[in-house]
C-alpha cells in the first residue's frame, strides 16, 4: 500500500505527471529563465542600494514611516511585476499546443485532463514562485529598519503567492479558449488588469489599519482566489475532456454564424457600424484596380479567422471599465482626471502590439514569407499593406474607450478652462498607439515567432513607459536628492504617463477657491514627450528599411 503523501501528490496530477516534468524542463533550462531571474534580482538590488538611508546612525527603536513607505513600495512593485509576467508563461501553455500543431497528441494522451491543467498551472507558476522566493534575502533587509512587522511580512508574500497562483490559472484558462497564444495573452491581462488595480486600492486604503490589512490578506484574499482557481481548473479540464471539433491539426473549425448565434452578450456585425471599420465583411465582389491585395487580404479575412470571440471579449470588458473610471475619474474625482488617459494608453499597450507584432512572424509560421516576397508587389507595398491594417484595428478599438472620455469632458463645465488638459488627453494617447504600432511591426520584423516578437514589444515599450514612472514614483516617495530627480525628469521624457500628469490643471478642475494656486504644468516634459516619439518612430522607419532592403533582396 503506497503512503498517502503520494496518493495525495497522485489525486492532484503531481506524481509522475510527464506534463509537468516536461515543462518544467523546458522552462527552467532556457536562457530566458535565467537571465530574467538576474535582471529581477539586479533590480531590486539596486532599488535597495538607493532607497538604503544614508545617516551616519540610525534609531532602530523607532518606526520611520519611510521604511513602512520602503516596503510597502517593494511589495507593490512586486505584486505589479508578477502580474505582467504570469500570463506570459501561462498564456501560451495550451495555445502553444494548437500552435506547435501538438494539441491532437496531448488530447489523445492516456493523461486525465486535471493532470493536464494541474502540470501545466504548476509548471508555468515554478519559476515565478522562484522569482519570489529569491527577492526574500531583499525584504530581510528592511526588517531591522523598523516600521513593518514580521507577520505583515509573512501576510504580504501570502497574498503575493495566492495572487500569483491566482493570474496563472486566469492565464491556463484563457489558453485554452483560443488558437493564438497573443489572443490569450492580451484577454489574460484585461481580466488580471481590474484585480490589479483592486489590489493596489486595496493595499494602500488599508495602510492605517495593519491589523484589518493582515485579517483581509490572510483569510479573505486566499478564500476568493481558491475559489476562483477551482473553478477555472474545473471548466478548463472539462473543455478539454470535450474540446470543440478540431480539424486538421488540431485547429478549432470556427463557423462565425453559429458562433453569432451562441454569443453572450455583444455580437460583432460587419455589415453595421461601427464593426464595419475594425472587421469589414468579407468581399463578395472583384478588388478594384490598384488596390493593395495584402492589405485586401487582412482586412476581410485575417481578423475572422480564429472567430470573433477575443474582440469581443476585449470590447466588452473595456467597455465595463471604463463606464465606473469615467464617473469617478472624470465627475467625482477631476483632479485625477488624467488617470483615465492612463487607462486608454494601458488598452492601446496592451491590444495593438497583437495586430502588429504577428503580421511579419506569422507569415514565418505558415512558412509563406517566401512565396509572398516572390509576387510582383514590393516589400513596402507588403510592409504598408499590413500596418495599415494593423493599426486600423487597434487604433478604432481603442477609440472605443475614447467616446467615454469625450462625454466626460463635454459634459462636466469644469473642463471648459483646461483646453491644454483636454487637448493632451486626446494628443498623448493617438502618439502612443502610433509608437506602439512602429515598435511592435519592427519587432515582427526581426523576430522569428509571434509570440517573441509580441514578448519583445511589451519589453520595449514596458522601458519606455512604465520604467520612467516608476523611477520617479521612487524618487519621490523616498525623498531623494534634487539632482536625483532631475535624472528622473530627463529618462521620463519617454513616458506618455509622465506628460498626462505634467498637464496643466486650474482651480476648476482641482476644486480649490481662486486664492490657492492651479498646477501650472510642465511643457517642457510634455513637448519632450512627443519630440522623443518622434525619435522613436525614426529609429524605427531605420530599422524597417534596413530589413525590408533585405527583403527586397530575398537574402532572408
Amino acid at each position: 500500500m503506497q503512503p498517502t503523501r503520494w496518493n495525495f501528490l497522485a489525486g492532484w496530477g503531481l506524481k509522475n505527471n510527464p506534463v509537468l516534468q516536461r515543462e518544467l524542463l523546458v522552462n527552467l533550462r532556457t536562457n530566458r529563465a535565467f537571465i530574467l531571474l538576474a535582471v529581477y534580482q539586479i533590480l531590486l538590488a539596486a532599488v535597495t542600494w538607493v532607497a538604503w538611508p544614508s545617516d551616519d546612525h540610525l534609531d532602530l527603536t523607532q518606526n520611520p514611516p519611510s521604511a513602512r513607505r520602503l516596503v510597502d513600495l517593494f511589495f507593490l512593485g512586486q505584486y505589479v511585476i508578477a502580474s505582467l509576467i504570469a500570463p506570459s508563461f501561462a498564456a501560451g501553455t495550451i495555445s502553444g499546443e494548437k500552435e506547435r500543431q501538438t494539441y491532437e497528441m496531448l488530447l489523445a494522451s492516456p493523461l486525465r485532463p486535471g493532470a493536464i491543467v494541474i502540470g501545466k498551472l504548476v509548471a508555468a507558476l515554478t519559476h515565478l514562485a522562484l522569482l519570489i522566493v529569491a527577492s526574500l534575502p531583499i525584504i530581510v533587509l528592511f526588517l531591522p529598519l523598523g516600521g513593518v512587522s514580521v507577520y505583515e511580512v509573512a501576510a504580504a508574500y501570502l497574498g503575493l503567492f495566492v495572487s500569483v497562483i491566482l493570474f496563472g490559472s486566469i492565464g491556463v484558462f484563457c489558453s485554452s479558449y483560443f488558437s493564438r497564444t497573443s489572443n490569450s495573452l492580451v484577454v489574460s491581462y484585461l481580466i488580471i488588469l481590474p484585480l490589479v488595480i483592486g489590489g493596489v486600492l486595496m493595499w494602500q486604503a488599508l495602510a492605517a489599519d495593519g491589523l484589518l490589512r493582515l485579517k483581509v490578506i490572510v483569510f479573505v484574499v486566499p478564500a476568493f482566489a481558491i475559489s476562483a482557481v477551482i473553478l477555472m481548473c474545473a471548466a478548463t479540464a472539462s473543455r478539454l475532456l470535450y474540446p470543440p471539433d478540431v480539424g486538421s491539426e488540431g485547429k478549432e473549425i470556427v463557423d462565425l454564424e453559429q458562433e453569432a448565434a451562441q454569443a453572450v452578450g455583444l455580437v460583432i456585425q460587419p455589415d453595421q457600424f461601427p464593426d464595419r471599420l475594425f472587421a469589414p465583411p468579407r468581399r463578395d465582389s472583384l478588388m478594384e484596380d490598384g488596390a493593395n491585395p495584402v492589405y485586401d487580404k487582412e482586412i476581410h479575412g485575417e481578423i475572422f479567422s480564429q472567430g470573433t470571440l477575443m474582440l469581443r471579449l476585449v470590447i466588452q470588458i473595456s467597455i465595463l471599465l471604463a463606464i465606473p473610471l469615467m464617473g469617478v475619474l472624470l465627475f467625482w474625482k477631476t483632479p485625477l482626471a488624467p488617470w483615465f488617459a492612463v487607462y486608454v494608453i494601458v488598452f492601446n499597450l496592451l491590444v495593438g502590439p497583437v495586430f502588429l507584432a504577428g503580421a511579419f512572424t506569422s507569415e514565418r509560421e505558415r512558412q509563406t514569407l517566401d512565396m509572398l516576397l516572390t509576387t510582383t508587389l514590393s516589400p513596402w507595398r507588403i510592409f504598408w499593406g499590413k500596418f495599415v491594417v494593423g493599426f486600423r484595428v487597434a487604433f478604432v478599438l481603442t477609440s472605443f474607450l475614447v467616446w467615454p472620455m469625450l462625454l466626460g469632458l463635454l459634459l462636466n463645465p469644469d473642463f471648459y478652462s483646461n483646453w491644454g488638459l483636454v487637448a493632451g488627453m486626446f494628443a498623448i494617447p493617438v502618439m502612443v498607439a502610433i509608437v506602439n504600432a512602429f515598435v511592435a511591426i519592427t519587432a515582427s520584423l526581426y523576430q522569428v515567432r509571434t509570440s517573441m516578437a509580441l514578448m519583445t514589444t511589451y519589453v520595449v515599450l514596458l522601458m519606455l513607459y512604465v520604467v520612467p514612472a516608476g523611477l520617479n514614483t521612487l524618487v519621490t516617495t523616498l525623498n531623494l536628492p534634487a539632482t536625483t530627480q532631475r535624472v528622473v525628469d530627463l529618462i521620463g521624457v519617454s513616458s506618455p504617463f509622465r506628460a498626462l500628469f505634467a498637464l496643466p490643471m486650474d482651480h476648476h478642475l482641482l476644486r480649490v477657491d481662486e486664492v490657492s494656486q492651479a498646477y501650472p504644468g510642465n511643457y517642457v516634459l510634455v513637448l519632450g514627450y512627443f519630440a522623443c516619439s518622434v525619435a522613436i518612430i525614426v529609429v524605427s522607419l531605420i530599422l524597417i528599411a534596413a530589413k525590408m532592403k533585405r527583403l527586397g533582396g530575398h537574402r532572408e
